[in-house]
Order: C-alpha cells, then structure tokens, then sequence
C-alpha cells in the first residue's frame, strides 16, 4: 500500500496536475490517501511528483491514521462502534482486508478515504527540492516517519 501526502498548493499548478491531485482526493495540502500499489495509480502519482511525497505505509503507522484522524460521512470520528455498523470486528480486521487487497479505502461506503492531517513538527525540509534535500517525492520507506510527525 502506499501513502500519498499532498505536500505543495495549487498556486501556479497546471489543470491537468490539479484534475490528478483531485482524482486522487488530494485537495487540500497536508491531506493524505491510502492508495493499492497498482500502475494506473502508479502513473498518477508520476504526474503529480513534484507535489506530493508518497511511500510504502506500514501497518502501525495506518493503524495510527484511521484512530486518530479516520472519519466518516458527517465528519464524525471513527470509533469501534462505527466500524461494527460498518461490518468490521475491528480496526485491525480493516486493515486486514485493505492490505490484502480485498477492498479499497473507496470501496467502504461512508468512510471518508482522505485523512486531514497537522502539519509536521518542526516542518518540512522544503516544499520545492525531492527527496531526500527536500520533502517531494518518494521517500520509500520512510514516509512513514513523516507520517508519525502529522497524526
């Protein structure tokens, strides 16, 4: 799975950059989306590089996401009691079947698929240079550290 942070504004990005970013749900700055490793994805991520940092996401770290900034229609927060009218047994179940392929993060009805998340303690490295001189790319592994730094 890889996670997708929308690091730079649309100020003086192209329309086709922007209708990517929006077809991925990244809309906003600092927002973020749980994406499969397929190519189709791939290719958009490619497009829009130059505004987004994204990774291969750890279970721990997802786990961390949907606790504490997953939420549903109506902006409400995600608990344990809405994930069982939701039809999981728990966070872990859903992390389960997301990572093994079995459904998307679109695919749960109601579930909002974007994470709003605070910017970075102590900042980024900077919004205009890659990975690792600045804060755009793939960071690979690693984006989980900066992901840890948002929630």
């Amino acid at each position: 799975m890889l996670a997708v942070l929308r690091i730079r504004g649309s100020v003086t990005t192209s329309g086709e950059v922007e209708d990517t970013l929006k077809m991925l749900k990244l809309g906003h700055v600092n927002s973020c989306v749980v994406l499969p490793e397929m190519p189709s994805y791939q290719g958009m991520i490619e497009k829009c590089k130059d505004w987004v940092a994204y990774g291969k996401i750890n279970h721990d770290v997802f786990l961390q996401m949907l606790k504490k900034r997953g939420r549903i229609a109506g902006d409400k927060k995600l608990d344990e009691t809405v994930l069982k009218n939701l039809g999981f047994k728990s966070f872990e179940d859903l992390i389960k079947n997301v990572f093994d392929g079995k459904m998307k993060m679109t695919d749960i009805e109601g579930l909002n698929p974007t994470f709003r998340l605070s910017p970075p303690t102590k900042g980024y490295s900077s919004i205009r240079n890659s990975y690792p001189e600045g804060s755009l790319g793939n960071w690979g592994d690693k984006i989980n550290e900066l992901l840890a730094k948002m929630i």
